[in-house]
Parts: structure tokens; sequence; C-alpha cells
């Protein structure tokens, strides 16, 4: 790390670097006991979770746990107007100070606002700028010397009272932050149609995935190779007897399909259920308590494991051989499917053999009859995620049980059109992942861009310096005389 300290001497000797408690009220806010709450009222408390991107969610119709008493909120830590609030807990220490915002105003709908002891406010009590302290602390340098007083995974109030930042003379402050907020505005509305192109490519994606699904992506192929399709009704029949010879004489017939309510299907599709297609097993979590069980032999999938989507072949944690036992062995090139929990839906496609947890329902199509590809396609399009979403039972914790599962209406394409369906996806597809690729490296360009803005703004070099200012050290010494006449 650079030495600041001697590179603003370098630039000019109207600049001083000073500890934040000479210029500011630096404070943790206060957590309460569960006990300590109600769930109404017109106050708020605001909390880690509530800050995205250097903002806060300031929704009004979760106020949150708000104290269910005067002598309570008397303890408490306020937000006010022109507050500077840093997070100061985390699970690790790298997110210290990664969330940074500004109080530009308060909510009208409430009457009080205050802010948890896993956030740190810095309150400017002078003349100084309260913006180019925020600024400071969005830069890289300023998380760099949050982090040097982090310990463990806390920043404490007495240690960030230490924290060193560059101050310039007043006039320069002004000067640097209405450079900063000119240069942002123009940085933010670019980042804001990237925001844009990225909805645009996932619509992109749902409509793909939509008609190829209807059969409309294949319509003038199907034309042209109509006398070489063969009805999927024919797979159907290859299933079922594939089965019946396995089941050697146990086969259970399934019922006939009532399809009567179901949209129409090109001609040579035909409507099935999961069930019929392939074996639906549910995961299981071998025991905890048997760290034998654990280790790298084999990938052990949960549902975070499928934000790979078409490529998975990698999981966070892993069972040994002997763990493999006591749990249920997927083939590779099965679909896996999150069938609990806020995720339900969230589909995967497994590059390696493997086994998956209880929050996870696995599909092992009939490989002989079916396109496994193909069937993710089908599990990710938007009209068989609703379909999971709504067949699953309206608890707090939504589920989707095995039964459940395997009674899920799908429809399936003759063999030959399910590959040029997955050919045809896979391209649109791939174009829509390079673009987002480009839109991706943009966002880092743009983070990139922001942070040379600051650090030219805290080297002195963004606006043009004034050798009229009154030096930062004579603004200092005269704050210094005014708390102490106070």
């Amino acid at each position: 790390m650079r030495n600041n300290k001697n590179d603003l001497q370098k630039l000019s000797i109207r600049w001083v670097r000073v500890s934040i408690d000479k210029i500011a009220d630096v404070n943790l806010g206060k957590t309460l006991k569960r006990t300590d709450y109600i769930s109404s009222g017109n106050l708020k408390i605001v909390k880690y979770r509530d800050i995205t991107e250097s903002e806060i969610s300031w929704d009004v119709s979760d106020k949150g746990f708000v104290p269910n008493s005067p002598e309570i909120i008397k303890d408490l830590r306020e937000l006010k107007k022109k507050d500077i609030l840093i997070s100061a807990s985390a699970h690790t220490s790298q997110f210290i100070g990664k969330k940074v915002v500004y109080i530009h105003e308060l909510p009208k709908q409430f009457t009080k606002v205050f802010f948890v002891g896993e956030l740190l406010c810095i309150r400017i009590q002078n003349e100084i700028s309260p913006k180019i302290v925020y600024f400071y602390f969005l830069s890289q340098d300023g998380y760099t010397a949050i982090q040097n007083k982090v310990h463990g995974v806390h920043l404490i109030a007495s240690r960030a009272r230490k924290i060193l930042i560059p101050l310039p003379p007043l006039s320069e402050q002004h000067r640097i932050v209405a450079k900063i907020e000119g240069l942002f505005i123009k940085l933010d509305a670019g980042v804001e149609a990237l925001k844009k192109i990225k909805v645009q490519i996932e619509r992109y994606r749902q409509t793909v995935l939509k008609v190829a699904m209807e059969g409309r992506l294949t319509e003038e192929w199907r034309k042209t190779h109509k006398d070489e399709l063969e009805p999927a009704s024919l797979l159907l029949e290859g299933i079922t007897k594939e089965r019946k010879m396995i089941a050697k004489g146990k086969y259970k017939e399934l019922l006939p399909l009532d399809t009567e309510n179901l949209p129409e299907l090109p001609g040579r599709w035909a409507w099935t259920t999961v069930g019929q297609i392939g074996e639906v097993v549910t995961g299981t979590t071998p025991s905890k308590t048997k760290q034998e069980y654990y280790g790298s032999d084999h990938p052990f999938f949960k549902p975070t494991d499928l934000n790979a989507g078409y490529y998975v072949r990698h999981s966070r944690d892993g069972l040994s051989k002997e763990g493999l036992k006591h749990a249920r062995l997927l083939p590779e090139k099965c679909i896996l499917v999150t069938c609990i929990g806020a995720t339900i839906g969230k589909t995967g496609f497994i590059r390696v053999a493997g086994a998956s947890n209880q929050q996870i329902n696995a599909l092992t199509p009939e490989f002989k009859f079916l396109l496994p590809e193909f069937i993710y396609f089908l599990f990710i399009s938007p009209q068989i995620n609703k379909s999971i979403i709504d067949n699953s039972s309206s608890t707090t914790l939504p589920i989707l049980n095995k039964s459940r599962f395997e009674r899920l209406f799908i429809p399936l394409p003759p063999l030959s059109e399910q590959h040029k369906i997955v050919e045809e996806v896979e391209r649109r597809l791939s174009v829509a992942d390079e673009t987002e690729k480009a839109v991706e490296q943009s966002f880092k360009q743009a983070e990139r861009l922001r942070q040379s803005i600051l650090e030219k703004a805290f080297e002195g070099k963004l606006v043009p310096q004034d050798p009229t200012d009154e030096p930062a050290s004579v603004l200092l010494e005269r704050i210094k005389n005014e708390k102490t006449k106070q």
C-alpha cells in the first residue's frame, strides 16, 4: 500500500491527514434483544441487510422491528440527515466497509430512524463537507483504512475513531465533491443502461425457451422434416416397454393422462408427466456427525451449486466413498431441481456423477429414448418453472414433494426434434451469454473508472488547487478552538 501521507505532502502543503474523531462523532448503533421489539409502529431500525449498492431500501411495508417502550428508545442511536453509515460487522472481515451510505434524506413515513450495532455512523459536527468524508470511504484507500482497524469480524468505535483520512482545504473540498458528483452522474447513467440491457438479455432467454417448448422455434424445420418424424407417443411406448422388462412382472400400470385442459401441441408431440420419462429421486444428507462420510471423492450437490445451470460440475461440499453409501448416487446428465425453500425451481444439469441433499429432486431421464439436454431446457422454461412453483405447497416454506413432482405435465416432441431444439436453443443462449459477459465486463470497467476518479480526487489531481485557499490545518485549528469553547 502506498504512503498516502507522503503523497499528499508532495502535492500540497494545504492538505493534512487527520483522525476521524477530530472532525466527527463516530458511534456504533445498538442491537436490542428480541423481546425488546414489536413489529408495528412509525419507527424504523436500519439493519445491515437494508443496505444495497450504497443505498438504504426504505421498504415502508416492512418497518422491521421497533422498540416497544420509550425507555428503550432513549438508549438507541438515531440516524440523521447527512450521516454516513458504514458496515462494521459481518461474517468475514472483507465485508466490513463494503457498504457505505450517505443519508441524503430520511423518509417522512417514519418519525424516527435508528440503526443497529452492525453499522457505524459518522456524523460531521462542523463546517467540513460530510460528502468529502463519504467519498473517501467509497474509495479503495478508504476501504483499506477501515480494514486496517478491523479486529476479527468487527470494527469497534474506538478503533474506527483513529482512522486517518486525507483532508483538503474547505474550498477544495467543495470543488472535489462537485466534480465527483458530476462525473458519477454520467457514470451512474451508464450503469443504469447496462442494468436494463441485463434485464433485456434475461427476457430474451425466457422468450427463446418459451417458444422452443411450444414448438414455435422449430416450426419451419418440422414442416421440412414431417415425413421423418417418429411420433413422441412411440418414445413413451418404448419407455414403458423398457420399464416393464426391467420390472420383471412387477410393473405398475400408469393411469391414462387427462390432457383435456392442456394446450394443444404441435403434430407428433405428446403430453406426458415427469414420472413417465425417468426415475425421480429425492436426495438425502448422510449423518453430519460422521466425519468419515465427507471428503472429496464425490460431489454432494446443494441448491447453491445449481447456480452453474447447464454446466454443473463442482460442488462446495463433497462425500467420501463411505459417505456415498449413505446417499443416493446420481449419474451424470441428471436434471436436479430444487423443490423446497425460497429457491424452489432452481435447476441444474450435472456433468459428473454425484449425490444431492434432501432439498433437491433429481430426474434421470430414460437416455435411450430422450435427450437429457432437452429435458433440462424444458425444466428451465418459464412454463415448466411456473408449474413447479404453482404446484408447490402454499406454506411458509414451499415444498414440491416427489409424488407431486412426478405428476407434473410436460410436452414431449419427437427425438429428432429434441435434438434440433437443443441445437437452436444452445446457439441462441450462447449469444445471450456472450452479450452478458460483455455487459459484466462493462460493469467492472465502470467500477474501475469510479475508483480512478476517487483516487485522483484524494491525490489532489481531480480539480485545480488554489494557492489562496485556507490550508486545512488552519481549518482544523479553528474547529479545535470552537470545541474548546463549547
